[in-house]
C-alpha cells in the first residue's frame, strides 16, 4: 500500500454536493485529488481552489462518466499528473422522480446512462488501473430499502450499482483493492432538495432517529473511511442514513 502522502484519488461528480465535500475530505486526508466534472468548469475550479487554499493538491478534469473515451482520458491525466491512482469514488449521478405508470422513458434512459453505465465505465477503468492497496467506492441509495413511491427508476439504477459493486469486489481477488458502495439516506444537497416543499423536507428529516437530514460532510466521512482505513471492509453496501432503515 502506498503512503498516504502519495495516494491519489479521482472523484467523479466532484464539483458539487456530496462529490465536492468528498473531494475536499480526501484532500484533507492527504490525497492528491482529481476532481471530475461533466460541464460546469467554474464549480470544478472552485473546488480545486478550495482544496489548494487548504494546503492540498488537486486538478479538475472534464469527462462525461458514460463516455468511455473521455473517462479513459481522465484516468490518463490523473496518472500523468500524479503518477498513478489509488482511489476512485463514483459520486456522479442524476435523479428523476415519478411513478412508473407515467415515467418518461427518455428520462429513464438518462438515469441508466449516467448512474449505471457511468458507474460501470468508471469502474472498468478503475479495475484496470488502480494500484495495489486501492479502493473503489460507488454510490447507491437507501431508498432501495425504503421503497418510496416515485423513486422506482432512480432506485433501479442504484440496484444495478449495488450488484456491480459486489461482483467487482470478487473479480478483483488477489489485487488488494476493496470495492464498496455508500448508500446515503435523505441528504441536504441541491439534487435531493430540488422540487420538494418545506413540509416534505421536514417529514423526511423526521424519519431518522437522529431527526435531521444528512449532510454532504456525513457522507464524505463514510467515503473517507472506505477509501482509507477500512481495508477489511470489502464487497459491502454501507447505508449512511442516520438509522432511517
Amino acid at each position: 500500500m502506498t503512503s498516504t502522502a502519495t495516494r491519489v484519488a479521482l472523484v467523479t461528480g466532484g464539483s458539487r454536493g456530496i462529490g465536492r465535500r468528498t473531494a475536499e475530505r480526501l484532500a484533507a486526508d492527504g490525497f492528491a485529488v482529481v476532481v471530475n466534472f461533466a460541464g460546469n468548469r467554474a464549480e470544478a475550479d472552485a473546488t480545486v481552489a478550495a482544496i489548494e487554499d487548504a494546503g492540498g493538491r488537486a486538478i479538475a478534469v472534464q469527462a462525461d462518466v458514460a463516455d468511455e473515451v473521455a473517462v479513459s482520458a481522465a484516468f490518463d491525466t490523473a496518472e500523468e499528473t500524479f503518477g498513478g491512482l489509488d482511489v476512485v469514488v463514483n459520486a456522479a449521478g442524476i435523479m428523476h422522480l415519478g411513478p412508473v405508470a407515467d415515467f418518461d422513458l427518455d428520462s429513464f434512459d438518462q438515469l441508466i446512462r449516467t448512474n449505471l453505465r457511468g458507474t460501470f465505465v468508471v469502474g472498468q477503468q478503475a479495475a484496470r488501473r488502480l494500484r495495489s492497496g486501492g479502493a473503489i467506492v460507488t454510490f447507491s441509495t437507501s431508498v432501495i430499502g425504503l421503497a418510496a413511491p416515485g423513486y422506482a427508476a432512480y432506485a433501479a439504477t442504484k440496484g444495478g450499482v449495488e450488484a456491480l459493486t459486489l461482483i467487482l469486489a470478487r473479480e478483483l481477488r488477489g489485487r488488494d483493492i476493496t470495492v464498496n458502495a455508500v448508500a446515503p439516506g435523505p441528504t441536504a444537497t441541491a439534487l435531493f432538495l430540488d422540487g420538494k416543499d418545506e413540509e416534505t423536507v421536514a417529514r423526511l428529516a423526521a424519519q431518522s432517529p437522529l431527526e435531521r437530514l444528512g449532510t454532504p460532510e456525513d457522507i464524505a466521512e463514510a467515503v473517507s473511511f472506505l477509501a482509507g482505513p477500512a481495508r477489511w471492509v470489502n464487497g459491502q453496501v454501507l447505508r449512511v442514513n442516520g438509522g432511517i432503515v
